[in-house]
């Protein structure tokens, strides 16, 4: 079975092509993009679930295949023009190269020649590129990791742990390796921790693939939520100026209220009280703890002005402090 991320990414490519050359042959179809007939059909039999609120018949997609030949026809709702932000515009120009870039789309179709005009509209060349970086990862402790996951080895780690600043030897079967948010990430089974966990690759300073088999990785499931709370986090209640409004976004919660002046009152689980002092560094003094340890702000503020004041040379990172490591933004649950 073609997984869905793939399927939908042809038919992203299919349903423009066959609008645009109106009832073109199901068999050019299906040679265009390596289809049978019967997966052609498949597809096209979702896009009459596809359009907008109330799904209405003028507001869904009409797919007729009649006689060896397939028409699409859009709903009189897309015919309305698209008002963009810059931003939607760019994510848009961004998404359609990605569908140029599908077996069997036309370079010189409808779609390019849309992209071109958009690109105009922005002032971005064709060929500009958006350079996306990854968090640094060593590439022998990445290439290990997807050795292991693929050969289904356990692996041994030596991890550091954001939320508790502490550094740990550990040994972990493999369940996936992917990437989210900017970041790698490692899933699997935690023999230490005897758990599910969830390692950010970038964090691993030595990774060994054993001679151990691990088992396979449990059926269903997908890559997970980047930082799952516990229910045995401690909670901390913040008010949050306009400046760090993003943290309410960023982090899973239990609850936003809006306050006086554009205040954000939001409720989260902190993962250790390390991740929490970098999450108020961060913030400085737009954000305040209203409920939790109200000292856990500017106690690492001092330790942090030490580092600068003190006569040995300040600036010198300490690990006695409590906020040395790696930056990063979401904490995994180890």
């Amino acid at each position: 079975m073609t997984p869905a991320q793939e399927r939908l990414g042809r038919m992203l490519a299919i349903v423009p092509w066959i609008a645009a050359n109106d009832g073109p042959r199901v068999a050019d179809v299906c040679r265009r993009f390596n289809l049978t007939e019967r997966e052609l059909v498949a597809d096209l039999e979702l896009l009459f679930l596809c359009g907008v609120h109330p799904f209405t018949p003028d507001t869904l997609i009409d797919v007729d295949i009649a006689d060896g030949r397939v028409w699409i026809r859009f709903a009189d709702w897309f015919r309305r023009p698209l008002r963009l932000t810059p931003p939607e515009g760019l994510a848009l120009v961004s998404a359609g190269a990605t569908l140029l870039a599908v077996p069997g789309s036309d370079p010189d179709g409808a779609l390019s020649r849309a992209l071109a005009k958009l690109e105009t509209v922005l002032g971005v060349a064709a060929d500009d590129a958006v350079d996306v970086q990854l968090g640094p990862v060593a590439p022998s402790i990445l290439d290990a990791v997807r050795d292991g996951e693929h050969r289904r080895r356990k692996l041994q780690l030596d991890y550091y742990t954001f939320g508790r600043d502490d550094h740990t030897r550990r040994v972990v079967q493999p369940w996936r390796v992917f990437n989210a948010a900017g970041q790698w990430y490692l899933e699997g089974w935690c023999e230490a921790a005897e758990g599910h966990r969830l390692f950010r690759v970038d964090r691993i300073s030595a990774a060994t693939v054993l001679d151990q088999p691990a088992p396979e990785p449990p059926a269903g499931s997908g890559p997970p939520a980047v930082f799952q709370p516990g229910p045995d986090d401690p909670v901390v209640v913040l008010d949050l100026d306009p400046d760090v409004h993003w943290i309410a976004e960023a982090y899973p919660n239990e609850g936003v209220e809006a306050r006086d002046r554009s205040v954000l009152r939001v409720r989260l689980r902190s993962a250790g009280r390390a991740w929490l002092e970098r999450l108020l560094l961060r913030a400085g003094p737009h954000a305040s703890v209203v409920e939790g340890d109200t000292s856990v702000g500017r106690d690492a503020a001092r330790r942090v002005l030490a580092r600068y004041t003190s006569a040995d040379g300040g600036g010198k990172r300490d690990r006695s402090a409590g906020l040395g490591g790696r930056p990063g933004s979401a904490p995994s649950r180890d």
